[in-house]
């Protein structure tokens, strides 16, 4: 895995060229969105648990089956793993978010994670939507404009809802 910096430096080194100036300007103003991104994922970070439980709560709602006997959420064990995974590709947004590059979520999460909920026979469709439902959550709280420095965050907040996107596409 490479942060955005590392990533353009290899890439032109492999091409054995220079920096462009677009690619110059693309990495400065990364930095200058820097502190809206550290927020941002601070804002995520702090509220996780609220944001994974809600995200549970309303899929538990949608779809009761899974926590009824025999649903892949039911018993203790089941719904701590179910909430287990939810954290985790929760953590990797976070992830992702702070580098600016989605390829986190692809090489130290999503790999092989849909293969693997087959195997366990996990229905992939439904955790796909209570990554959604993370992502509603996650949105509302980052993008709350209360107790920030006033700016323009509607970028940063698509490439946030891209990363829980591009999450629930891999796994339903």
């Amino acid at each position: 895995m490479f942060d955005a910096f590392a990533k353009v430096v290899s890439q032109a080194d492999t091409r054995g060229d220079y920096l462009s100036s677009s690619q110059l300007d693309a990495l400065s103003a990364m930095v200058a969105d820097g502190n809206k991104r550290m927020d941002t994922v601070n804002r995520i970070t702090s509220n996780s648990s609220a944001i994974v439980a809600n995200a549970a709560r309303a899929l538990f709602e949608e779809q009761p089956g899974l926590i009824a006997p025999g649903g892949n959420a039911y018993t203790s064990r089941r719904m701590a793993a179910c909430l287990r995974d939810m954290e985790i590709i929760l953590r990797y947004v976070t992830y992702a978010i702070f580098a600016g590059d989605a390829s986190i979520l692809d090489d130290r999460c999503l790999n092989g994670l849909k293969e693997t909920y087959l195997a366990l026979g996990t229905p992939g469709a439904s955790v796909a939507v209570g990554v959604q439902k993370m992502k509603d959550a996650a949105l509302a709280i980052a993008g709350d404009a209360n107790g920030v420095t006033k700016g323009d965050c509607a970028s940063l907040m698509s490439e946030v809802g891209s990363y829980f996107d591009k999450a629930a596409s891999a796994i339903a």
